[in-house]
């Protein structure tokens, strides 16, 4: 008999390549798998929902993975902890039918981005970018406003796999400032985003807000499909967090439905 868990973890995604597995490097993926192994002598396979890129951080990342071995999720969650690096944490376990897609019924996803305007504490430089010092906020805050809607996202991402399905929607991004990190948090809501697609985005508001020879104009023409004779800079991976991955009701009342029917 199979048992499909489903986790959510936080990371500091420093020093490692990524979420996705990838030979001979550290991921996030590899970490969880070997320390799991090594508590449970079980091999498993976690599938997270975010493919985080290098550097990238989370605080609500969500994955799955199916055992035949039965565990009770506490055990899960505290032994699996045990073992695991110091910037990995499994921040809940809940078990679910064997039918649960965590790709399915996504509401939207929260990204955070922080820039700091002066130097930052030692404790937390690696979660945010250090912008030049021509950065003004508030031009940066009514440039971001204009990626929010659904709009052509082509020129704000490095996948080249998606062909022409590059339309995305974002339903909104908020711009303050963050007194205990001491840095400016950009927050975007979506259901969901293109490879380096934020890392992009918050990158052009930045540069628009930086540079006086360069306005906001230039984004509305891109998104509607004007090319620009220069390529606007891509925000580090250090200071992009993501924090959640939010579920319509519906999938959650479907899937306690289900445990319900297999018990």
């Amino acid at each position: 008999m199979k048992y499909r868990y489903k986790i959510v973890v936080a990371y500091d995604g420093t020093g490692y390549f990524g979420w996705q597995i990838q030979n001979n490097k550290p991921t996030i993926a590899h970490a969880l798998q070997s320390a799991f192994f090594k508590v449970f002598a079980t091999s498993v396979s976690v599938i997270g929902v975010s493919r985080t890129d290098a550097g990238v951080h989370a605080q609500g990342q969500v994955a799955t993975f199916t055992t035949e071995r039965a565990i009770d999720i506490a055990t899960i969650k505290f032994a699996w902890n045990n073992v695991l690096p110091a910037g990995i944490t499994i921040v809940d376990v809940e078990q679910v039918s064997l039918c649960y897609n965590p790709f399915a019924n996504i509401a939207y996803k929260i990204y955070c981005y922080y820039l700091f305007v002066e130097r930052p504490l030692p404790f937390v430089s690696r979660y945010g970018w250090l912008v030049r010092s021509s950065f003004v906020p508030e031009k940066c805050a009514y440039a971001l406003q204009q990626f929010v809607g659904t709009y052509n996202f082509k020129q704000f991402t490095t996948d080249d796999d998606r062909g022409q399905d590059t339309i995305r929607t974002i339903d909104s991004i908020d711009f303050e400032f963050d007194a205990v990190m001491g840095a400016y948090k950009i927050t975007i809501k979506g259901p969901k985003f293109l490879r380096h697609m934020i890392r992009r985005v918050v990158g052009a508001a930045v540069e628009i807000a930086s540079r006086s020879d360069l306005s906001v104009d230039c984004l509305k023409r891109m998104l509607h499909g004007v090319t620009l004779p220069q390529s606007l800079v891509s925000a580090p991976a250090q200071g992009l967090l993501l924090q959640s991955i939010v579920y319509n009701q519906q999938c959650v009342d479907q899937d306690i439905h289900s445990e319900k029917e297999l018990s």
